[in-house]
């Protein structure tokens, strides 16, 4: 039978020529879906993964970059057996007040600097053998996002998240109004075409042939709406979007896996069939799950370790349910964001108990299903702060900030972060690594 996969490989034996639809190399050293799991160079592929959204600003050359401080941070992961790493590979310039800057791209076009970060970055994690999985835009406005694509076509209307005179759920009603908006995706499209279809500045070789790249995903958290109203009459065009751009990617670059950036379930009315439709496109590779008890009143802030068991129940079944998904769709399940904060405040080293457990409980699904045979086949904490520090008391981020930590700059900044002060973090960490290279050695038997 003639499938996507089958095409894929009979291109991957043609020769390799100029031109944008020639792209095809050896697949060797490339991320593969094998029906519910990963293969890379033949063997069974599982991680243990990190965010580091900020990775480009790193690698930015001069006073605005730390480029040696992007080679420690590199450094300090790899030594924690972390090995995958997810980077923002699309941000707006944008009048969003939490919005970062420098971005990516404005109305006009690309910032080049920025993007030769992203070639920096590359460039470094292929020298660690690291794999990168790349969002190209955000439903989000820490970096611009979807609103900003609509308020560059429409006017110049946008909302700020959390304003008080548009409370939630008006940012997410407003903003899934870019999957039917054409002009909007068109400008999104030229960005994907522009960093997808690249030539790294560094290496000098194109990204649809470069290895260190493991998938494209469509954006951070896309959703189709905040309430089920707009959602549901959004749908439509949100599996539209998401069908046209999985194949754009596929047109531009056969050699590499594509991924939505979902939340999974929380991202999607809470519904299974959403779900389901969004990963369904052959040109979709693997599903993607995030976790975030806090964010979802899963647990009370206010009395953290009360409320923890019936958080990790809560827990349970969200991971459950998505390997079922998963299973369903014969796909690759990653939990590529978890998040939880420390015991107390925002400071580096400080207690993190109940972090380290909720981890824990991350680490122990994803090796009881890799023990298994399962579908989940690796896990990305959010997010790797290094040797970052909260810049202000308030633990703020202040306009022209740049010393980054995990945390974007609409949130406190150490709230979510995982420091290099953080030793009982990092040993887990190392721990749920070593447990993983074994399992994967065992299954590759």
């Amino acid at each position: 039978m003639f499938t996507r996969r089958t095409m894929i490989l009979a291109a991957a034996a043609l020769p390799v020529v100029a031109g944008a639809d020639a792209w095809a190399v050896s697949r060797d050293g490339f991320v593969t879906v094998d029906g519910a799991g990963f293969r890379l160079g033949g063997r069974p592929y599982r991680f243990v993964g990190a965010n580091l959204w900020y990775g480009a600003w790193l690698g930015m050359e001069g006073a605005d970059g730390d480029r040696a401080r992007l080679g420690r941070e590199l450094d300090a992961l790899k030594a924690m057996g972390v090995t995958n790493l997810r980077v923002l590979g699309g941000s707006e310039d944008s009048p969003l007040k939490n919005s970062i800057k420098p971005a990516m791209r404005d109305r006009d076009g690309e910032n080049e600097a920025l993007l030769r970060g992203l070639d920096v970055l590359l460039a470094e994690m292929g020298r660690r053998d690291m794999k990168a999985v790349i969002y190209l835009t955000n439903f989000w406005e820490w970096s611009g996002g979807m609103m900003t694509y609509l308020y560059w076509t429409n006017g110049g209307r946008y909302l700020d998240m959390n304003d008080p005179a548009h409370p939630w759920p008006a940012f997410p009603d407003f903003a899934a109004g870019f999957y039917s908006q054409a002009e909007a995706i068109a400008l999104y499209h030229d960005h994907v075409r522009a960093v997808v279809g690249r030539v790294n500045t560094v290496t000098g070789g194109a990204h649809a042939q470069d290895p260190t790249i493991m998938a494209w995903q469509l954006a951070n958290e896309p959703r189709p709406g905040g309430t089920e109203a707009i959602a549901a009459a959004n749908l439509p065009a949100y599996y539209r979007w998401i069908g046209e751009t999985a194949a754009l990617i596929r047109r531009l670059d056969p050699n590499h896996l594509v991924s939505t950036g979902s939340e999974g379930l929380k991202g999607c009315i809470e519904q299974q069939a959403c779900v389901v439709a969004a990963h369904a496109s052959p040109d979709i590779d693997y599903v993607t799950a995030h976790i975030w008890p806090q964010n979802w009143s899963w647990v009370d802030p206010d009395d953290l370790e009360a409320t923890m068991p019936e958080a990790e129940r809560l827990v349970g079944d969200y991971i459950m349910r998505h390997r079922a998904i998963a299973r369903d769709l014969d796909k690759p399940l990653v939990i590529e964001e978890f998040g939880f904060p420390r015991d107390a405040g925002y400071r580096p080293g400080t207690p993190a108990t109940l972090r380290d457990r909720f981890y824990e409980r991350i680490h122990a699904a994803v090796e009881t299903d890799a023990r298994e045979g399962g579908p989940l086949a690796g896990s990305n904490f959010w997010a790797w702060g290094g040797e970052g520090r909260p810049a202000h008391d308030d633990a703020a981020f202040h306009p022209g900030d740049a010393a980054f930590v995990g945390d974007p700059p609409h949130e406190p900044q150490g709230w979510y972060s995982v420091f290099d002060a953080d030793a009982s973090t990092r040993a887990l960490i190392r721990r749920h690594a070593d447990e993983m290279a074994r399992i994967t050695a065992r299954s590759a038997r």
